[in-house]
């Protein structure tokens, strides 16, 4: 027989502990506790669930204030600068805010990625990747229906490789860089977006920059 939540009892140094890993409320640590049986594992999921919804419903606001940070890597070897927008100044202000734009700068920097999002990639950049794995899955001398098959597989994986929203945060691998922002935006109350970036290499021919449309913003899921 299962304990009703009401009667799950949460000791104060559970509480303690994941509001200094997730940064969270209380009220909203102590009741995801509650919800989780006192498993501070389940409850950084399902407080990070309640961000992404909260990032869902404020993705339509318009963001436009924020701030440009940057990250200098590798004795000076790397370098980025990042645009993250939000809705107000204050907000803009608030060391979470700096400390989002300080990870994702960092994140850049390690991950290298092409473009903000997957709705960012171009046509022509898609079906170039994609002939480039059917020609490797070809050179293995496989049946066509199988060099197909490698190919769906490996562009599956292509936006997750160079779409700086699905990559991994390299801090923490168990989360994406899209899910990084919405625990920021159920923690801050606005919507949040990256705009743009820009990373350069020393010794790169040519470096990376890459703008989200505005036409699409993105949208918290």
């Amino acid at each position: 027989m299962s304990t009703p939540p009401q009667a799950v009892q949460v000791p104060a140094h559970l509480v303690k502990e994941l509001r200094e890993r997730t940064g969270a409320g209380f009220s909203d640590c102590r009741a995801a506790l509650v919800e989780s049986g006192a498993d501070v594992e389940k409850a950084i999921d399902i407080l990070r669930k309640k961000g992404q919804a909260a990032a869902a419903k404020k993705a339509q606001r318009q963001a436009s204030e924020g701030l440009v940070g940057h990250y200098i890597h590798a004795g000076g070897k790397i370098g980025v600068l990042v645009e993250v927008n939000c809705e107000s100044d204050f907000v803009a202000r608030t060391d979470d805010f700096k400390d989002l734009i300080k990870d994702i700068a960092m994140h850049i920097a390690a991950a290298d990625p092409k473009f903000v999002r997957k709705e960012d990639v171009t046509p022509e950049a898609f079906e170039k990747e994609k002939e480039i794995y059917r020609a490797q899955a070809a050179a293995t001398g496989k049946p066509a229906p199988v060099v197909e098959k490698i190919v769906e597989g490996k562009m599956a994986k292509f936006y997750e490789e160079v779409c700086l929203l699905d990559q991994p945060f390299v801090k923490e691998p168990g989360i994406s860089i899209h899910q990084l922002i919405a625990s920021k935006v159920g923690k801050l109350g606005e919507n949040i977006s990256v705009r743009r970036f820009a990373r350069f290499k020393v010794g790169d021919v040519g470096e990376t920059i890459a703008i989200s449309n505005p036409a699409q913003e993105e949208k918290a899921e």
